[in-house]
């Protein structure tokens, strides 16, 4: 116990020895810094890998370098960061600008052409130095609202250029850009029983309520319990000008004055995003939709942020011994807020029972499993899971029934299903469903593979209905001479779909892609116009390979 708690003081103090450069980076945006999250905010299968910055809730914003460097990688997704452009700085550092609008000058000349030599709207270019070098302060793009942005802003982040680890941007010097005065709110506390253990009466989790104390920290409700227990919290963070909910910085437990667990969003891999999963409560977040921030950690697990002492933050509650715990939550600015919780031993019988058990499976996380019936089956490799579990498993109807979405999973498992009942011709229009959802799926005769980081219903679909294609108003043998953008809404309700291409007089044209309204539009450019009469065709087609093609005639005089 000496030795790991000195371990976790030893890390967490070269930890936070790392210097980054306060005053070499501008900000990229020239209105003041607001967010609307932060670095390390808890999002669906992964922590938050930078600022999102306010934009005054709308697009075209100047977006600008943070200092000098050459745009290394360019990557346009219809997910994700959307348009997205990263720059490369001589100083060891990677700035990353996203859910642009467009790019502007040389950087979107290089995007256009790059478009049309891969005919793809979707495109990932990795520069080299000497090819679109940047000076601190130009501007490099309009802000927007691309990929899975929810409302206009940047996503602007700062990685290690070497390591690709991504890094708080609150370290380099932002934090000049923000007041902060406020403590971070813990709204719920709650204690978790483990193994055997009863806690108040309760096999199940139970919240404990908090009350304010005169010296402003807050004072738990007693922990009464016969074994070990573990503890979790629902927390936010807020400054002084946002006004949204962020996630906290800094959490720190101590068991009668020892530390045994700490987390710092400091800087974290892109390969440990989906820890969060198992970081969280995943079955109540599921359930009830709230993120409750686990302070231990029951089954090992490669979080980097998260240190812990030799039990891993679990608290044992021991027969003549009183203890007492306590949780601070601090955001960088040290603003703090700490909950004292008592502990005692306590036999007492269970009047909240353990949710029953009806599986006859069970999981071990650091082994093999494979399940069968009928003419289905799913594998899980070893370390699938994050802890052991009872797994519901069966097939009937035609369905294969594995588990629910309460259990988190780290790394695919694959499906299987052999079906013979189909005829050959439309053995290639069926996929493997979650709940009918598509999930990418090959073949070998009649039996059918697929992966899935979901648990749920799986089973086999059939799609023989083509995309749609549509456009508000009709340009069939229309002059449209003032028109500069012409906009179609594609969609499929089967597999979904998997691409799409447009031709001018035979020629590809572009078409961007907007997946929140399932939009394609294309601008139009004179120097690809026909005078007079025009034709268009579009293509779309799913993921097994349905096709449709909408084609148009339209006539057009050049602009002077």
């Amino acid at each position: 116990m000496r030795f790991s708690l000195y371990t976790l003081l030893f890390c967490q103090f070269i930890f936070a020895q790392t210097q980054y450069p306060k005053d070499y980076f501008r900000a990229p945006l020239d209105i003041p810094m607001q967010l609307s999250g932060n670095f390390g905010e808890l999002r669906p299968n992964h922590f938050h890998a930078g600022f999102d910055l306010k934009t005054n809730q709308r697009e075209g914003l100047n977006v600008y370098a943070i200092a000098d460097g050459y745009i290394s990688r360019i990557k346009i997704s219809t997910f994700g960061n959307g348009k997205c452009i990263y720059i490369t700085h001589p100083n060891g550092y990677t700035s990353v600008y996203g859910h642009l609008q467009t790019a502007v000058g040389p950087v979107q000349d290089y995007i256009q052409k790059t478009h049309y030599k891969e005919k793809a709207y979707e495109i990932e270019m990795f520069l080299k130095p000497d090819e679109l070098p940047v000076t601190k302060g130009q501007l490099i793009a309009l802000s927007g609202n691309t990929g899975s942005s929810e409302g206009p802003h940047l996503h602007f982040e700062i990685r290690d250029t070497k390591t690709e680890f991504v890094i708080n941007p609150i370290f380099f010097g932002f934090d000049k850009n923000f007041t902060d005065t406020k403590k971070p709110a813990v709204s719920s506390l709650f204690v978790y029983p483990m193994e055997n253990t009863v806690v108040n009466q309760s096999k199940q989790p139970v919240m404990l309520n908090m009350s304010l104390q005169k010296d402003g920290t807050y004072l738990a409700s007693k922990v009464k319990a016969n074994g070990k227990i573990g503890f979790g919290i629902s927390a936010v963070d807020f400054d002084n000008v946002s006004g949204n909910k962020n996630g906290v910085f800094n959490v720190s437990t101590f068991l009668n004055g020892n530390q045994n667990y700490n987390y710092q969003f400091k800087t974290y891999s892109f390969d440990e995003m989906r820890y969060i999963n198992a970081f969280i409560d995943y079955p109540k977040y599921k359930k009830s939709g709230q993120r409750v921030q686990k302070l231990f950690m029951k089954t090992p697990y490669a979080l980097s942020i998260v240190k812990t002492d030799s039990l891993r933050g679990i608290v044992s509650a021991d027969p003549n011994l009183a203890s007492s715990y306590r949780i601070e939550v601090s955001d960088y600015y040290g603003n703090l807020s700490s909950i004292t919780v008592p502990i005692e031993y306590d036999n007492a019988t269970p009047v909240v029972k353990e949710e029953p058990v009806v599986s006859q499976y069970f999981i071990k996380a650091n082994r093999d499993a494979n399940f069968e019936k009928d003419n289905m089956s799913v594998f899980f490799p070893a370390g699938t899971f994050y802890d052991d579990f009872n797994l519901n498993f069966d097939v009937k109807n035609n369905k294969m029934y594995v588990h629910e979405d309460v259990i988190p999973v780290h790394s695919n498992f694959t499906v299987t299903i052999k079906d013979d009942t189909y005829d050959e011709s439309l053995r290639d229009k069926l996929f493997i469903g979650r709940s009918g959802s598509y999930n990418a799926t090959s073949r070998k005769g009649d039996v059918f593979t697929a992966k899935s980081k979901t648990l749920g219903q799986f089973g086999l679909v059939l799609d023989t209905i083509a995309p749609k294609i549509s456009i508000a108003k009709s340009i069939q043998d229309k002059w449209i001479s003032d028109v500069k953008k012409i906009q179609f809404t594609i969609s499929d309700s089967g597999s979904g779909i998997k691409s799409y291409n447009g031709y001018l007089n035979g020629n590809w044209i572009l078409f961007e892609y907007e997946n929140k309204t399932r939009k394609i539009t294309h601008t139009f450019d004179d120097a690809l116009l026909a005078e007079g009469a025009n034709d268009l065709k579009i293509e779309v087609t799913d993921n097994v390979g349905n096709v449709t093609v909408f084609e148009t005639h339209f006539f057009r005089s050049q602009q002077k």
